[in-house]
């Protein structure tokens, strides 16, 4: 495994980036920030190349649409907006959370975005009609995080210390995986689908057997919270970020740290792998994202 190296820093933000993510060809990046802007970058360049306004309020994520058209941001405005990457132009806003909408995440066939929110409640929005199709609520509380799996079938909701794993058609939950110690910051499926990996307020990752729901490996060796944690595309290795400034890569079946990444002035608040598996972008309360590759 080559070790990563720092290639790029992008400036421009004026308060906290919450969320950076490459375009599905990596040509571009989309940032959030608590400016209230979503920005545009161009990964080779380093440059900006716009600044879409329309949020009222902090921004906490935004990702690009599977085919790269359409970008997906949410706020604590309580709103998600789709926005046509071309034009700049808003497309759609799906109204219906009443508190801060926290992520927002297109399914991998680009049909349907799922969405949570600090009313305790995860939804599930049309993308073409911006209709909401479903909303579950009423057995989470404290949610974090909602992601689909690879497949699409599935979704993992953090919320509270323990990861649910939902069967997003019959709104079945399949699975409680609950061994963590603090609130769950963030999970997300292994690109198999079979396994998931969390990251929580505790320092500390775990790695699950989603059919079990038993904890396969534990991650530890970050000083403060993980507030970040994503599987590389071969399965074999994943990459972490934390409170404590640092980016670090495990080896998923040793448990063990092959890097420990650090340049970040603040917290790391989040990161996205490109799909080849060379680089990775990391946002930050020092208001920069930066890009690491391996060399």
């Amino acid at each position: 495994l080559k070790h990563f190296n720092l290639l790029k820093v992008f400036q421009g933000h004026t308060y906290h980036v919450r969320s950076a993510k490459f375009s599905p060809n990596a040509s571009l990046i989309v940032s959030a920030s608590n400016d209230g802007t979503v920005r545009l970058w161009n990964t080779e360049q380093g440059t900006e190349i716009k600044s879409l306004e329309g949020h009222l309020h902090n921004i906490n994520d935004a990702q690009f649409s599977p085919d790269g058209k359409m970008i997906v941001s949410c706020s604590d405005d309580h709103t998600i907006l789709l926005w046509d990457v071309n034009t700049g132009v808003i497309l759609k806003m799906l109204a219906g959370h009443t508190s801060n909408v926290t992520r927002a995440q297109f399914s991998p066939d680009g049909q349907t975005i799922i969405s949570c929110s600090s009313d305790d409640t995860v939804r599930i929005w049309d993308v073409k009609s911006g209709q909401q199709l479903k909303k579950l609520e009423g057995r989470i509380y404290g949610v974090n995080d909602a992601q689909f799996s690879p497949d699409g079938n599935y979704a993992a909701i953090s919320f509270h210390d323990k990861v649910a794993i939902w069967n997003v058609k019959t709104e079945e939950k399949l699975q409680k995986l609950s061994k963590h110690y603090d609130y769950v910051i963030r999970a997300q499926f292994s690109p198999d689908n079979l396994s998931v990996v969390s990251c929580s307020k505790d320092n500390s990752a775990r790695i699950w057997n989603v059919k079990s729901g038993s904890v396969i490996k534990e991650f530890e060796g970050h000083s403060s919270w993980v507030t970040d944690v994503k599987f590389l595309p071969d399965g074999q290795t994943i990459v972490s970020c934390s409170k404590d400034k640092t980016i670090r890569w495990w080896d998923v079946k040793s448990g063990e740290e092959i890097q420990k990444l650090e340049g970040h002035l603040d917290f790391v608040t989040g990161l996205d792998i490109s799909p080849d598996g060379n680089t990775i972008i990391s946002s930050s309360n020092d208001k920069t994202i930066r890009l690491w590759s391996r060399i």
